[in-house]
């Protein structure tokens, strides 16, 4: 009978949550509040000490600046629900965690170990870069089909590993576009990746203590960079201090007419970005507004910047016009940088070796 009420009650769509709105509650009821971006974060203050609580669905990781909060909490959480604590955290939805004395070192290097045997790839030669430059991806229509199975599953194993991988980010979402239309010469592509993560198996986002505790974001764009539709590549990351928090790649919805206005468009993709970092970091107690967003374009700075520049981008979907709003207020500031030290840069296009291990290096990856 007990199984029979575990599988009803776990397998009901509701149960998460109803989970959720009864661990919420009691939080809610013993001095926690909950917080304005996220959710499923929440934050209980006491006496210049604060404990951050994230739920993700049973899974709970906690950390605070007393060590009795957090034994409090443990306690907390036990007279209320069959719970057991794992401890220092080590491993989270995947990802491996280091916690060290001067700083956390977060990566996927088991996971990586077993995609790799998974399909055949331990053994291969090792590739100095995840993409071949002299190989560009086009649909290649005379080309041999290529199993459909074996490819997505490939795609999907490697997207999973872009939490933690930024370095392979852009060529495995390029890649992921030809899904349905792929030939020979998307598989060897993919295959290139595969070769890559054999001679890079540890690479690793490194999270130092001593590292500056500032906001700064840095975007950039491949212009008409899709061979398919000629359509642009938006790439951006955000760092806090050295340390790198997020990233993201995209391809976007419009077509470009000019430079200027793809690097435009990426510019306020990524501050929508930065908008919810600054927001997150209120609940935590930081006020990041003003924050710089490095770019590599001074034309896209001055339409941004120049009310007067507003009719040369009437083609531009309103949406992307926020920017113009925000950097009104404050809330950034948009500071011209050399192409060669925009590391955003990474996330939108292939690089010779010297290059990319030095954007690599440039976001904080490194080998433990």
């Amino acid at each position: 009978m007990f199984t029979r009420v575990v599988k009803a009650l776990y397998g009901l769509h509701q149960a998460p949550r109803a989970w959720y709105e009864t661990l919420a509650n009691y939080l809610l009821g013993n001095g926690f509040k909950r917080g304005k971006i996220d959710q499923t974060l929440f934050i209980k203050k006491q006496k210049g000490d604060i404990l951050l609580v994230q739920v993700y669905v049973d899974d709970i990781i906690f950390g605070s600046t007393n060590k009795d909060l957090c034994t409090g909490f443990e306690k907390l959480m036990k007279d209320k629900f069959q719970m057991s604590s794992m401890g220092e955290l080590t491993f989270f939805l995947g990802l491996q965690v280091q916690q060290k004395e001067d700083g956390i070192f977060i990566s996927q290097d088991k996971y990586v170990a077993e995609i790799l045997k998974k399909f055949n790839y331990t053994d291969v030669k090792s590739a100095s870069t995840p993409v071949d430059l002299e190989k560009p991806l086009v649909k290649d229509g005379d080309a041999d089909d290529v199993d459909v199975h074996l490819y997505r599953s490939m795609i999907g194993s490697l997207m999973y590993l872009t939490a933690s991988r930024p370095d392979i980010m852009f060529v495995v979402c390029a890649c992921a576009r030809f899904q349905v239309t792929l030939k020979t010469s998307h598989l060897l592509a993919v295959k290139r990746i595969f070769r890559y993560l054999k001679g890079k198996p540890t690479l690793g986002l490194w999270y130092s203590r001593d590292s500056p505790f500032e906001l700064v974001a840095y975007t950039d764009s491949d212009y008409a960079g899709a061979t398919q539709d000629r359509k642009s590549t938006t790439g951006g990351c955000q760092f806090l201090g050295n340390m790198l928090i997020s990233w993201q790649y995209k391809k976007q919805t419009v077509v470009a007419t000019s430079t200027t206005k793809a690097e435009y468009v990426a510019a306020a993709s990524c501050y929508g970005q930065v908008l919810w970092i600054q927001n997150q970091l209120l609940d935590y107690g930081y006020n990041f507004m003003h924050t710089v967003i490095n770019i590599d374009n001074n034309s896209t700075i001055c339409i941004i910047e120049n009310p007067a520049q507003h009719s040369k981008t009437k083609h531009i979907e309103i949406r992307h016009h926020f920017i113009r709003d925000c950097n009104a207020k404050m809330l950034i500031q948009m500071v011209k940088i050399y192409t060669d030290h925009n590391v955003a840069d990474l996330l939108t296009k292939g690089f010779d070796a010297g290059r990319f291990q030095y954007l690599v290096s440039s976001i904080g990856m490194l080998n433990p």
